[in-house]
């Protein structure tokens, strides 16, 4: 993990650490935004997401990228989208359930990685097939 990063968790309000994650990561109106240094947040923002009402497939990683975030946060993402952050760079972790701050901070303590792809009926911007609902985490 390098010293210093940009987190970005899909949000789904604009509460910062207090708020909720949401389940999934274009149709979140909202982004939160945690500057770490040394393992420890040091600064957090709350971006509103210009994508929410228009989530086309491509976009997401190009915004979260122009944020400065090398790090994104999500209850869902489908195989395609997670390939995309990751020729961005981004690192993607998912399956995340809980407030912003908890989930962050799992993350932090290196107890929160991987993947859980989405797969629910929205094949368009997930790159998904078929219907299925995201399972529980106990990581927050």
């Amino acid at each position: 993990m390098k010293d210093i990063r940009v987190i970005a968790i899909a949000s789904l309000d604009d509460k910062g650490l207090e708020g909720e994650v949401s389940g999934h990561f274009g149709r979140c109106p909202f982004y939160t935004l945690a500057l770490t240094r040394e393992g420890f947040a040091s600064d957090a923002k709350v971006v509103p997401n210009p994508h929410y009402a228009s989530h086309v497939p491509g976009q997401m990683p190009k915004f979260i990228k122009s944020l400065g975030a090398d790090v994104i946060l999500a209850g869902g993402m489908g195989p395609r989208a997670i390939r995309m952050f990751e020729d961005f760079g981004i690192e993607v972790v998912t399956g995340t359930m809980g407030t912003v701050g908890k989930v962050l901070d799992v993350y932090l303590a290196g107890k929160l990685t991987g993947i859980v792809p989405c797969q629910h009926d929205h094949a368009e911007s997930c790159g998904a097939h078929g219907t299925h609902q995201h399972g529980e985490s106990d990581h927050a």
